[in-house]
């Protein structure tokens, strides 16, 4: 065999161990990266049955499915690319769009504890009469993909602060590969959620007694859990965005939140024994929902009663 043959087959065998190897530490900085969203991704699957609860039955998985394309094109057009181009350009700027997304967080939080207080529902909801259904499923999906977008633009930044690659392409490559999982966990999750329902009302009509009691214990849980998933997606809402705040905070010079938070978190954690990590984490939690919340209905008060927005309509 020729000399030079040899030598191409010996470049070729060296770059393919060598994107070999690229491959592994992409798939290796995504698991460790994604590891660190699951807080973000529990409260993702929370929030998004309530953007399905109430309407018909049949609607739930295609309104699920317009949904994850969304939250696909979120990630994946959206924010992947300008978080590689912020990343390697204006890194400063990240903080400040984060800030801005848990403030909103915070707004949407807010404006669900005031609406359930007895204050003025903004937008239509399913209290009102629906005089276009096609329309109101458009608002819902809207609501929900502009949410997703906030959550996914946390798990995006989070994502991309625990890589450790030099090369962009393999912080995107890593960032793809988180955001394709993600999405498939959490509305697949939330499609399973939300149809469990039909499948208890099958297994009533089985023959099985056993099936047939699961199917009833089924349909009776499938609501009760549904309102209970709309109330964790609001607390993690007001939870999720007060930490952007907190944090934001710390990372700008501004330490009073993040001071109160963790001086609380770790005063907890150290008074309460073996259940310092936990109850600490708790606090933390805890003041930053608060925080949260304070926040949000500062901005609902602005923008209802003082610029008079009313949400859409």
């Amino acid at each position: 065999m020729p000399s030079g043959l040899v030598a191409l087959f010996d470049d070729v065998a060296v770059i393919a161990r060598a994107a070999a190897a690229s491959v592994d530490d992409i798939a290796a900085a995504a698991g460790k990266a994604g590891s660190k969203t699951a807080g973000v991704v529990i409260d993702d699957a929370a929030v998004t049955p309530s953007y399905v609860t109430g309407l018909s039955p049949a609607r739930e998985l295609p309104i699920i499915w317009k949904i994850t394309k969304g939250s696909l094109f979120n990630k994946l057009i959206i924010l992947l690319p300008g978080a590689i181009l912020l990343s390697e350009f204006l890194p400063w700027l990240i903080i400040w769009i984060l800030m801005l997304g848990g403030a909103f967080l915070c707004y949407e939080g807010a404006e669900k504890v005031i609406e359930k207080l007895g204050g003025a529902k903004h937008g239509k909801t399913l209290d009102d009469e629906i005089q276009d259904p096609v329309a109101f499923e458009n608002q819902r999906v809207a609501g929900a993909v502009r949410t997703d977008l906030i959550l996914s633009a946390e798990i995006m930044a989070i994502t991309l602060n625990e890589l450790d690659l030099s090369v962009w392409w393999e912080r995107a490559a890593a960032l793809a590969l988180v955001a394709v999982i993600v999405t498939v966990v959490v509305y697949g999750a939330v499609a399973l959620i939300v149809k469990m329902d039909d499948v208890g009302l099958h297994l009533t009509k089985q023959d099985s007694t056993t099936s047939q009691k699961f199917g009833h214990f089924l349909v009776a849980s499938v609501p009760k859990l549904l309102i209970a998933l709309s109330f964790i997606g609001t607390i993690a809402m007001l939870w999720v965005g007060g930490g952007i705040i907190v944090h934001g905070t710390h990372e700008v010079g501004f330490d009073l939140f993040y001071s109160i938070a963790h001086g609380a978190e770790y005063a907890v954690a150290a008074g309460t024994g073996a259940l310092g990590g936990v109850a600490g984490w708790f606090t933390y939690a805890a003041i930053s929902g608060v925080l949260g919340l304070v926040l949000g209905a500062i901005i609902a008060f602005v923008l209802h009663k003082v610029l008079g927005y009313e949400g859409a309509h």
